[in-house]
């Protein structure tokens, strides 16, 4: 044991040398029975040791036990001068966790894919990044058993052992030198406990190759990491590979299966919100509002064009799924009803019609997105599956639950099944999923905006209200803010136009020189940010001019809502009010202002099948880009208020008009 307390003690003055701040705070903390943890960077003490940072890595198990005791040891150090402190006291249970990111060690050697682990990976320090897709309950094990010789009353410690399924093994022999005992009796007043939790990581399907399935790992957390991360949360987690027994099952032959035993775990969702844009990219957007102060639709647009540029036009679903991806501002009342500020987006539209391409880009849009289709979704499958491990229930999480932050993308959505379909009305609406299954009883969150893509049912007829047409409940279509109709009908003007657009895109790609050709001032990471810094920084409030057309609008819907009732609801009312406040967050701003009102009247219009107010409103698939959008809004502005009798309230409308 001499050789070891050497590399003890320069653990131990690593620790006191660069993190004695996190020691006093540990020292000085009142709760001894508590699991304090110690945050270091490998690339740190490859600089401080390289000698030492190797051991760590090539001999993991037993070396980050051997930092874990020289935490206490250098709390004892430290200790002296903390004395006069009515807490303070030396802690034993600290726990020295090893943050890899960054170092050196990032290389695919040590940062395989989960599908690519080894057994030449056992031992060493692993990294392993992948998606939480099962969480199990946190669980009490014994730590450790002191055992006492009866001949030479030695006493020694025990520890579980994982293969075994945390079992502790009796002792064959004492561990003294002299003594050749085989008799041991347990010390009983000296019983440790640690908390325990198994997760299931499965690597992510961008990183996968042609063909490939996910694959995944269990993984088990112990004390200070347990119940830190969800399903559905993106994880980079560093421990040390192992094996344990699989279950024994009759007539089931028992292997040894993977396991990583966690030292240190790390959420992305956080990093992915938190360090993606800098002050001089908040800086480059406010410039780029202050260039169209004067024109402040013609920014928007620009904005806009950057949405699926592959597609040409389709001005209306550009501006659909930007305003469904920025979403309203929730309301939570006095009595805690929550109002939310999602909003949810239905296209239904003939073959070939671009759906499943504005899917695609808006899961790339989000930070956090699952893409499935309806004719490969259950209803399990999307809320949440209770699964049998080890002869233990616990709950599996669907792509609404996975999605919970984020966007959940339902491609082929008329292919679902009906009993499928209604599983997601509480999971758009309240935000909730209620499960009651194998005995767990619980409620799971899905704060995820909803984007459907849907083919009508045979040809589309006009005359038909939506319901009939896709074979939707109304219900669940009043659950969506905006359904856009695509149809293709046959426009010799658009065709040449598109044709032409497609053609010239084709010829550029062959030059070689597509980059340059496809480029615009908003590509798809500058957008991403935009979209999340707008979501965050702004939370715009209702004006008067705003809430008077809003409020008028939905009068006249429900005076005219014979033929399409299911949409006229007050749901309408609260589409509209987050449709605003997303267009005001599009405009950089902190109030919803009349024009953001409009447009979000212009957008429900385009959903509706019979128009209230727009008699002739066109073909969606048909909207394009206008050369100057703020004269086209003036006179757009004046017939919606003049329809809506309160023209004579905003005087500033006639000036604007002459």
């Amino acid at each position: 044991m001499e050789d070891k307390s050497e590399p003890r003690k320069a653990l131990a003055g690593f620790l006191i040398k660069y993190h004695s701040k996190q020691l006093e705070s540990i020292i000085l903390s009142p709760d001894p029975r508590i699991h304090y943890p110690i945050h270091i960077d490998f690339a740190e003490l490859m600089d401080e040791s390289p000698h030492l940072a190797n051991l760590i890595f090539s001999q993991s198990i037993e070396y980050l036990s051997f930092f874990d005791e020289s935490a206490i040891w250098a709390q004892k150090v430290m200790f002296e001068d903390f004395k006069k402190f009515e807490n303070a006291t030396v802690k034993e249970h600290v726990h020295v966790r090893v943050n890899v990111c960054g170092s050196p060690l990032e290389c695919p050697e040590t940062f395989p894919s989960i599908g690519r682990v080894r057994v030449k990976h056992r031992g060493i320090l692993l990294t392993l990044k992948g998606t939480v897709i099962r969480s199990g309950a946190v669980k009490m094990i014994e730590g450790e058993k002191i055992y006492e010789c009866r001949l030479c009353k030695h006493r020694f410690k025990v520890h579980p052992e994982v293969e075994t399924r945390n079992s502790i093994p009796k002792p064959t022999f004492c561990p003294s030198q002299n003594c050749e005992s085989t008799r041991f009796h347990i010390v009983e007043d000296t019983k440790i406990c640690h908390d325990y939790q198994e997760i299931k990581i499965q690597e992510s399907t961008q990183v996968l190759g042609v063909g490939a399935i996910p694959r995944s790992i269990p993984v088990i957390l112990k004390d200070d990491l347990v119940d830190i991360v969800k399903a559905g949360d993106d994880v980079i987690v560093t421990g040390v590979l192992t094996a344990k027994w699989s279950s024994d099952m009759k007539g089931v032959r028992c292997d040894l299966d993977p396991v990583l035993i966690a030292n240190h775990i790390r959420r992305m969702n956080e990093l992915k919100s938190g360090i993606d844009i800098p002050d001089d990219v908040i800086l480059k957007f406010k410039q780029f509002w202050s260039e169209f102060k004067d024109a402040p639709l013609k920014g928007r647009n620009a904005i806009l064009r950057g949405i699926c540029p592959q597609v040409f036009g389709l001005f209306t679903v550009k501006l659909a799924v930007a305003l469904t991806l920025i979403g309203g501002v929730q309301h939570v009342d006095a009595s805690g009803t929550k109002v939310r500020g999602e909003s949810h987006l239905l296209l239904v539209g003939d073959p070939g019609t671009g759906k499943s391409q504005f899917l695609k880009f808006a899961a790339k849009l989000s930070n956090r997105s699952v893409i499935t289709t309806g004719l490969g979704s259950t209803s399990a499958g999307l809320t949440v599956t209770a699964v049998k491990d080890g002869g233990e229930w616990m709950l599996e999480a669907g792509a609404l639950v996975l999605a919970d932050g984020g966007l959940c993308c339902i491609d082929e959505f008329d292919s679902m099944r009906e009993h499928d379909r209604a599983t997601i009305h509480e999971a758009m609406e309240q935000q909730t999923i209620s499960v009651a299954k194998a005995g767990l009883v619980t409620t799971l969150s899905t704060r995820s905006i909803v984007f459907g893509a849907t083919n009508p049912k045979g040809h589309y007829d006009p005359d038909q209200s939506l319901s009939v047409n896709t074979t939707l409940s109304g219900p669940l279509l009043s659950r969506f803010d905006i359904v856009l109709v695509l149809l293709d009908t046959k426009n010799p003007e658009w065709d040449v136009v598109v044709s032409s657009h497609i053609l010239s895109e084709q010829a550029e790609r062959g030059k070689g020189n597509s980059d340059e050709n496809l480029k615009n001032s908003w590509p798809l990471p500058l957008l991403r940010r935009y979209i999340h810094f707008v979501k965050g920084y702004f939370r715009p409030v209702l004006t008067k001019d705003a809430e008077k057309v809003i409020s008028s609008y939905y009068q006249l819907q429900r005076r005219s809502a014979t033929h399409n009732a299911a949409r006229t609801t007050v749901r309408m009312l609260e589409s509209l009010i987050r449709l605003a406040q997303a267009h005001a967050r599009l405009m950089f701003r902190n109030e919803v202002t009349r024009l953001d009102a409009v447009t979000a009247i212009l957008c429900i219009e385009s959903s509706m099948t019979t128009s209230a107010i727009v008699d002739s409103a066109g073909n969606v698939l048909h909207s394009n880009f206008t050369e100057n959008p703020d004269e086209e809004y003036a006179k757009q502005e004046r017939l919606i208020l003049e329809k809506l009798s309160c023209i004579d309230e905003f005087p500033g409308i006639n000036m604007l008009e002459g």
